[in-house]
Order: structure tokens, then sequence, then C-alpha cells
């Protein structure tokens, strides 16, 4: 739950930051930033993957959770569920008028920090280990956008928070009570599938390299400490 406190707090912040100073930062600055986030992102990604004990367990459950996650289509599903968390909110206002400011930049700013593979990933590791790492990596990613939605979108940004605070602990303190069940092997080859998904998100939507559909890799974070429960039972490894 830690890794989610930080994030909250600095989305808190960066929201603060964005109401009074975010005019101030030219749209250069931002895109700098965010690229140079996205060139640590990718080296973390390839030192928490390099962790591994056999390379092609990870592989293994990213292809696999790669195949599960096209069939189930967690791209889509992640995709429909802000449209719902959207029309949930906004239902309220009149269908012949746009959006009140307020509810415009707590929708925006809770899809953006909401619907990622980065959440669910952190979290689940925060959950298991006790290892904030990650999440402290979004936190820091979501405090910078947040200081640009906030600039421009107002206050309604800051309450986007109260989203994260249930959806990233609920996640957390779900994992923390299957991780009796974990061994540490299963957690450290999770661990590295988690490196290669957030190689991922930093090629695709930080660097902006190429596009790929990271959410449907989801499903092997949990196909990979399977690999790993079935080697230990029927090999032995």
């Amino acid at each position: 739950m830690i890794g989610t406190f930080i994030n909250v707090a600095a989305i808190i912040i960066g929201s603060f930051l964005g109401i009074l100073i975010g005019q101030r930062f030219s749209t250069k600055l931002r895109e700098t930033v965010i690229a140079g986030l996205g060139l640590f992102t990718l080296g973390y990604g390839l030192m928490t993957f390099l962790e591994t004990a056999n390379p092609l367990v990870p592989l293994g459950g990213l292809l696999i959770g790669a195949l599960l996650g096209e069939w189930w289509k967690v791209e889509e599903g992640l995709q429909n569920i802000g449209g719902f968390l959207k029309r949930l909110v906004v239902r309220g206002e009149k269908e012949q008028e746009a959006p009140s400011k307020f509810v415009e930049g707590f929708v925006t700013a809770s899809l953006v920090f909401l619907i990622g593979p980065m959440a669910i990933l952190g979290a689940i590791q925060d959950g298991l280990t006790g290892n904030f790492e990650m999440l402290t990596i979004k936190a820091i990613l979501d405090g910078f956008a947040s200081i640009a939605f906030a600039s421009s979108l107002g206050i309604g940004v800051i309450f986007s928070a109260l989203t994260i605070l249930v959806y990233q602990g609920g996640i957390a303190l779900m994992s923390g009570l299957f991780s009796q069940y974990f061994s540490e092997a299963m957690v450290t080859e999770m661990t590295a599938a988690g490196g290669l998904i957030l190689i991922a998100i930093s090629l695709s939507s930080l660097l902006a390299i190429k596009k790929i559909r990271t959410g449907s890799f989801l499903p092997g974070l949990l196909v990979t400490p399977l690999i790993v429960l079935m080697l230990e039972r029927f090999f032995g490894a």
C-alpha cells in the first residue's frame, strides 16, 4: 500500500503545481521530461528482466499471456472500463451540454492514471513483495502528467487521486492475501515478465517509438508463476 500512497501524494502535489505554475511549463519541456522518464523506465524494465534465473520462463509466460490477452481482448476490456467510468461520472451532466471542466479533469486524469498495465503490475508487486519501486516510477510519471492536466483542466484532477487509492490499493491488498501461495522463484520470474511489459510501455507510450498493445500482455503475469509452479512440481526445478 505504500506505493499507492506515494502515487496519490504525487498526483495531489502535481495537481497543485499545475494549477499554480503549470502554464509556465512549455510543451517542449514537458516532452523532454517525459522522454527522460521513458528512458529511465526502459532501463529499469531491462534491469528487472535481467534478475530472472531462467529467461525462457518469462518469455514463455509473456507469449502465452499475449495469446490469452488477445483471445480475451484485454486491451479492449481496459478501454471499455475507461468508457464505463467516464459514462458513470458524466451521466449527471445534461446531455445537451459538454461535461463541466471539473468533471472533465477528474475523468481524464483518472483514465490516464488507472487504465494501463503499470497500475496493475505495480500494485501486484507491492502487494506480493512489499516492493513499491514500480509504483514510485508510476508516481513520478503521474505527478508530471497531473501538472499538465491541472494546468488546463483545473482542480478536478486532484480528485482522481481517490480513484487511484481505491483501485491500486484494492489490487495491492488482494495480492497481499495471496502472497503466501507464491514462492520466491514465482515472484522473481513474474517480476521479470513485468520488466518486459515495462519496456513495452516505455517504447509505446513514453518514447512513442512503436505502438504496442501492452494490455494484452497482462495475462502473462498470471501464466509466468504457473509455469514456475509446474516446473517445481513435475521437474523439481
